[in-house]
């Protein structure tokens, strides 16, 4: 530049832009992004306090019972789950999405951004209609699918009118499981011995193979396993061997399926507080003490796994595959 140009020399242009880059640096990295606000601190709570813990009110409902007539009802999220968009325009199935942890993962997904598919037992019409209620308050797409899972062809059906109702599919999450306490093997029939089974393990083989030919790669399977797969309880014998069965086909599949690009994880609850526990799950006297035994003096509500689910599934855990991942109170593995 011309000593003689009325214009700024470049070394007043060079120091001003040195001047402005030295501000930015110093200022919030907030301030960098229109229309952000700051944050305030991030809540924390006290999580020996931050639920209820026993005992428990003594409560019996019949299989497969529903959430809404629980004392306490249990927190899913319906309140309390804030979604970061982590899941935007995924597209996933839920089974046993009404009540407990599969209500739970199917709120978090729609506050994360997904359409969800949620697939129930009959008699649960009214906590199903609910958890549709709230996806749809998302602005997200719901497809509410009623059915018995013991039955192979509903199985099929369902994904059919999962991948119809959403437009495709990408998340598959076999949640839904049958748990029936008994003192004795001799106490088990082999119809209730024959319902577990089907329920548990049957169902997601039937899923899994009518789910395959329209999951793309980045899409993900979740099985819901267990404490109960590492530590089985005495009293639910059948019920304890679906979920370490669950645990290794979670294992064996992610090594089929991962040069398609799909990935599979587990999930492994502790004592969690669902209608399981109060619809033939759990004997009386360990209904009213249900998580007592823990380093948390109480049981995980649903809300507080939810996450898990939607770490499995966002495209961020992409290295994740043939892993379980567990939330159990202190106890438990892994």
């Amino acid at each position: 530049m011309d000593s003689n140009d009325n214009g700024p020399s470049r070394r007043q242009v060079v120091g001003a832009a040195s001047i402005g880059l030295a501000a930015m640096a110093a200022a919030p990295a907030v301030a960098q992004s229109s229309g952000s606000t700051p944050a305030g601190p991030a809540k924390i709570s006290d999580p020996r306090t931050k639920y209820p813990k026993p005992p428990f009110k003594e409560q019996k409902q019949p299989w497969p019972g529903l959430q809404s007539k629980m004392d306490p009802v249990p927190d899913c999220g319906e309140t309390s789950y804030k979604g970061n968009n982590r899941l935007t325009g995924r597209k996933a199935l839920v089974t046993g999405g009404d009540s407990g942890i599969g209500r739970a993962a199917a709120i978090a997904f729609a506050r994360e951004g997904a359409d969800v598919a949620i697939n129930y037992y009959p008699s649960e019409e009214s906590d199903a209609r609910e958890v549709i209620d709230l996806i749809r308050r998302e602005g997200r797409t719901a497809v509410a699918i009623p059915g018995d899972l013991r039955d192979a062809a509903f199985c099929r059906h369902l994904v059919a009118e999962a991948v119809k109702g959403l437009g495709g599919l990408d998340i598959v999450v076999n949640n839904a499981g049958r748990q029936q306490s008994q003192k004795s093997i001799l106490d088990i029939t082999d119809e209730a011995f024959d319902a577990t089974m089907k329920t548990n393990i049957y169902a997601p083989f039937h899923i899994i193979k009518a789910a395959l030919p329209h999951l793309p790669p980045g899409a993900v399977i979740i099985g819901t396993t267990s404490e109960q797969a590492y530590d089985p309880s005495e009293d639910l014998y059948d019920y304890a061997q679906t979920k370490a069965a669950t645990m290794n086909y979670v294992k064996s599949l992610a090594k089929q399926l991962a040069p398609k690009g799909i990935r599979v994880v587990g999930i492994a609850p502790g004592p969690f507080w669902t209608p399981l526990q109060v619809s033939g799950g759990a004997q009386p006297d360990k209904q009213m003490s249900f998580g007592g035994k823990t380093p948390a003096g109480r049981p995980g509500m649903p809300a507080e796994i939810a996450g898990l689910y939607v770490r499995a599934a966002e495209d961020g855990g992409s290295y994740t595959t043939g892993n379980v991942l567990g939330a159990g109170g202190g106890q438990g593995q892994p």
